[in-house]
Parts: structure tokens; sequence; C-alpha cells
């Protein structure tokens, strides 16, 4: 035991070459982390990166100050680099600890370890650390994008803000979908005629007609007047419609049997109530998102692109930061829209969207293109010139095939037109000194998009050759 005790490595007894860059991989958990360090020093002293020193702390602040004393005494925090992957939410509190301190933080997705492998937080911290230390000391590529370490910046004022409340919102609106098909199935049980009178049996006028009169009996029995009080001041329900749907009511071919029209009139009236619960929490986020998004300078640019509010929200809070992608191709893939090409010899060639990336911008960017396409925009022009040039027509069908294809081309070159005027902005602002009030900026210009169609394209990052000598016109 003494003999072990002894091999053990002490990171207090390891000296770190001057201005030796510091490789550290966390396992994180959901109470302890595991830190393991990687060093060209430390390499050569223990010969393989699983005997390489670890270090586990408490997922606390006294924990994390117990990492960051460590760090500080092996490394100047400027030369030290820290892998974790993203396991969720229980990351978000380390990652956001280590960039206050200033250091560079990397993140790469959850690594599958191969069947046989030993399986420890040890041998997968220290795992993580040697994956960071080949790629930015070695600089080994990875044919597997899966395990490509990339920068994590930190989210911008916007994206922090509205990350929260754009998923929040996201889960209200599933959880309002689910209770009006329930409210509809219930509706054609007790009363299938009331959908002949409205069409749409979860608008407000209906629910308060059906809470009101939860039976088609009930609404056969009910006075004018308290029809007349249950629709309100609304003009798309006139008096002969009400008078209509009690005929309707007085020969329905609902459900008759008492103990379970009970049932349903008890769960049918608290599904509306929950219902109008959830839109009235829908209605204060699409409030306080709006003002957000009114407010960033992100939602600015997105919005002269003839992005909604809402959508351009979504984008907002789930990039982050467009400093997180180093070219538009890597945002093209993370967010779903990048083309992915399976050849093999000369019998199987196809191209199709990738199945990777972000579901909630690939969904997100579906229903922009399937809306701006229908609008009088530069996009649609391009739309509806490539449909009449690339898609074949079905003379069976009668219409063209292959447009969901140039809704993808579409959806490609608006993220990076959004790509370029995002990213040109954080570079603006990264030059604005501290203090001074930054410019206003650059919005999507729907004439100089038509310029660019028509062939006078000028790119946006464009600069002449420091070499060479631009005369101005007189």
């Amino acid at each position: 035991m003494r003999t072990r005790a002894k091999q053990r490595p002490d990171l207090q007894a390891i000296p770190l070459l001057k201005h030796e860059p510091l490789y550290i991989g966390i396992d994180v958990g959901k109470l302890k982390h595991v830190a393991g360090f990687v060093s060209t020093t430390l390499l050569e002293r223990h010969q393989r990166f699983e005997a390489c020193p670890v270090l586990a702390f408490e997922n606390t602040r006294e924990g994390f100050r117990a990492l960051l004393e460590r760090i500080q005494s092996l490394a100047p925090l400027e030369h030290v680099f820290v892998l974790l992957e993203k396991t969720g939410h229980y990351h978000f509190a380390l990652q956001q600890f280590l960039q206050e301190c200033d250091l560079s933080v990397y993140t790469v997705h959850v690594q599958t370890r191969p069947a046989g492998m030993l399986k420890t937080d040890k041998r997968d911290a220290l795992g993580l650390a040697n994956t960071l230390y080949n790629q930015l000391q070695l600089g080994v590529q990875v044919a597997d994008k899966t395990q490509l370490v990339r920068r994590a910046e930190p989210p911008t004022a916007a994206a922090a803000q509205l990350k929260g409340l754009v998923r929040h919102r996201y889960e209200l609106v599933r959880e309002s979908t689910q209770r009006k098909n329930k409210l509809t199935a219930i509706c054609d049980e007790i009363f299938p005629e009331f959908t002949r009178v409205l069409k749409d049996p979860n608008l407000s006028t209906a629910l308060t007609l059906r809470e009101r009169f939860p039976t088609p009996h009930a609404m056969a029995t009910a006075s004018l007047t308290a029809l007349r009080e249950a629709r309100g001041y609304t003009r798309t329900l006139p008096e002969s419609k009400l008078l209509e749907l009690q005929q309707l009511a007085a020969c329905s071919i609902g459900i008759k049997d008492l103990t379970r029209q009970r049932s349903l009139v008890l769960e049918q009236g608290q599904l509306i109530q929950e219902l109008r619960l959830l839109q009235h929490h829908i209605e204060q986020l699409e409030s306080e998102i709006k003002t957000i998004v009114d407010q960033a300078r992100e939602g600015t640019i997105l919005l002269s692109m003839g992005i909604g509010p809402i959508q351009a929200a979504t984008i907002i809070a789930t990039i982050g930061s467009i400093l997180n992608f180093p070219n538009a191709g890597t945002f093209k893939a993370y967010c779903g829209w990048a083309p992915m090409r399976e050849q093999t010899g000369t019998t199987f060639d196809r191209s199709h969207l990738t199945s990777r990336g972000s579901r909630p911008m690939r969904q997100m960017m579906f229903l922009i293109v399937a809306s701006i396409t229908r609008q009088d925009t530069e996009w649609a022009y391009l739309y509806k010139r490539l449909v009449q040039t690339r898609c074949p027509y079905d003379e069976r069908t009668g219409e063209r095939k292959g447009k969901l294809r140039i809704m993808g081309r579409v959806a490609g070159q608006m993220l990076e037109t959004m790509y370029a005027l995002l990213k040109k902005d954080a570079e603006v602002l990264g030059k604005v000194p501290s203090g001074q009030d930054p410019p206003p900026p650059i919005l999507y210009d729907p004439a100089l998009h038509r310029r660019h169609r028509e062939g006078h394209y000028q790119p946006l990052k464009s600069s002449p050759h420091p070499s060479l000598i631009m005369l101005q016109p007189k």
C-alpha cells in the first residue's frame, strides 16, 4: 500500500515549463466532477495519458474554487484550455464559472465508448484532456465531426435572456395543442354537430358556449338570451347561427349514456380552464420575447430579413453567439441545412440534407422559408425561378416535383446571409472601446440583394489587397 501511495501522481510536485499549455478534460456529474490534466511535461513523465493526474471536486462554489486554485498552481490561466461534454444542463454552471475566470472553454458531443473498454470517471476525464491535447497541441484531424472540439463562446445578453423563455414557450404550445386535441375529441363524442356551425371548437367563443352549455340537451333547452350572453359581442356568430346550433343540439347523435356524459363534462371543464391558463402564459411569454428581440442588435438584423419576432428569438436563443461558428458551413450544418453526399463507385451517388444539427433550428428554418416564399421578397423570386428551372413538371399530378430541394437551397442562402450579417456585427462590437456606443448594425437590404441577384455581387467582407493602390475617380 505504501508503494502505491508513493507512485500516485502529485500535481504539486510536477513543474511545468514556462508558457506551456495545460489541457484539462472534465467529466461532468450531477454532484461531483472529475478533472484530468494533460500536458507535454505530464506525458513525458507518465508516458501515457491514462496515468496523468486527476482531481475530483464537488459541484459547489467551494469545489469550483478548489479547481481554480489547482489550475493556478500549475499554469497561468491564459495558457489553460478546458474541454467539457454537452451533458444536458449539468455543465452549465461549471462552464459559466470557467468563462467568468477568462479560461478558454471547449465543448464536444458526448463520446461513445467502444465496447470492451474500461469505464471510469477518471479515464473519461483524461480521455477528454487527451482529445483536446491532440487537436489543439498536435493538430490531429478527426474524420468523425462529432469528436471535433469547438470553442464555447459565452452567449450574448439577448441569447441568455431568450433561451429559457423560448424553451418554455415551446413546451407550453405543445401542452396547449395536446389539450386542444382532447377537447376536439370530447366535442366529437358529446356534440359532433357542433363543428357545423363553429368550424374550430377550440376558439374563445366556442369554448365559452361549451363551458356554459356542456351537453346538447343544455344547448337545446337554453334561452336565446343566455346564448347571446355566452356569445358576447363577437359578430362571427349571428343569431341565425345560434338558432341553427340549437336545432342541431335537439337532434344530436352524441353520446346518451349519462354516466359517461357526466365524466366527459367534468374533463371538458377542466381542460378549458387549463387551456385558457396556458394561452394566457403564452401571451405573456410572447410579449416579453418580442420586447427583447426588438431591443437586441441580433433581433434587429433578423427582423430586417423578414423573419418574425418569435422565429428570430428561436434563432438567437439556439445559436447563443455567432462567434461559436468559424464559417457559414458550420453554421448551416448546426442548423441542419447542410448537404450530405453519399457516393460509392458509379452505382450509388445521392445528396440530401444532413440528419444532424439542431432540431428546433431545422424546423424553424423550414417554417421561415415556407412563409417568406409566399411573400413579395427576393427570396420568393429566387424560389420561383429555381422551381421553374430545376423542378420537372409531373403531368399526372399537375405539379412540379422536387420543391423541397429548392426550399433547402433557399434556406441555405438565407443562413449564409444571416451568418454574414451577424458575424460582421459581432466583429464590429469586438472592436468598440469600452464605454463607447457602438455604431448601428448593418441590416439586410432588399435593394442590395436585388442587385446581387442581377449579377452585381459584392462580398460583405471585401477589402482591397494592401499591396494594391486604388485610384479614386475624379
